[in-house]
């Protein structure tokens, strides 16, 4: 959901007080960045290749079979795990649907927090990409059933090329500005106060199309980014 996919995640997120707009991510639904180092270096403290590297070894894979099952090449995987380059969204998506890991579970590393009942906006996860801003809700809460996120997108800031297709469904509210969003062929202009609710299995994509910024409030189950790697979302 927020910031255009298809964007550099440039090592995708702070997760702390540091995480300010600049997602996604939106497993299970849509995304958001704040303080990142660009063109693939660590953002904000979170080193995406080491943590990508840490993951595939875990699994006892190697870049090239990785890569086989991602359908990327090989110098993918090697540039992103050096901090070379920063993935897409929909590229590291791909990555790690195929190790299996949710978006979530990648930055959230480890370690989950106790449950929570309230969070500070500072305390969202930012999931974007420094361009688009997704920041989830309990991304560390165990168990999750569902993903809230709270979605930024920028004048001209998309999905990507790609549609969005996963399982489950999605619903949200537009809080402020306009976003285009099309589903299975057809498309729609929402402004604030209007909603959307659907099957994610259908294609789909968001893009702003306007001059003004856009936010959203949007929900999926199961979710998107969160604990299981077979969740999905756009964004």
């Amino acid at each position: 959901m927020v910031y255009s996919l298809t964007q550099s995640i440039s090592g995708l997120i702070d997760w702390t007080q540091a995480v300010e707009a600049a997602f996604f991510a939106w497993g299970g639904t849509r995304y958001h960045a704040v303080k990142y180092v660009q063109q693939g270096k660590e953002m904000s403290g979170f080193d995406v290749g080491a943590r990508l590297k840490q993951l595939r070894q875990k699994r006892g894979l190697s870049q090239r079979e990785l890569a086989k099952r991602a359908g990327v090449t090989n110098s993918t995987i090697s540039l992103i795990e050096q901090n070379s380059v920063s993935p897409s969204v929909s590229s590291l998506k791909k990555i790690l649907d195929a190790l299996p890991v949710s978006i979530s579970e990648f930055f959230a590393g480890e370690e989950f927090t106790q449950e929570k009942v309230f969070y500070r906006a500072s305390e969202l996860t930012e999931i974007g990409d420094g361009k688009l801003s997704w920041r989830l809700v309990g991304a560390r809460r165990p168990n999750r059933s569902m993903s809230i996120i709270h979605e930024y997108y920028p004048p001209g800031a998309d999905t990507g090329e790609d549609m969005l297709e996963h399982e489950g469904e999605e619903g949200g509210v537009v809080v402020s500005g306009t976003i285009e969003l099309s589903v299975n062929g057809e498309a729609q202009l929402l402004t604030a106060g209007d909603a959307y609710y659907f099957d994610s299995r259908l294609p789909h994509r968001f893009r702003n199309v306007s001059d003004s910024d856009c936010v959203i409030v949007s929900a999926n189950n199961p979710p998107s980014f969160s604990e299981g790697g077979t969740e999905k979302h756009h964004h």
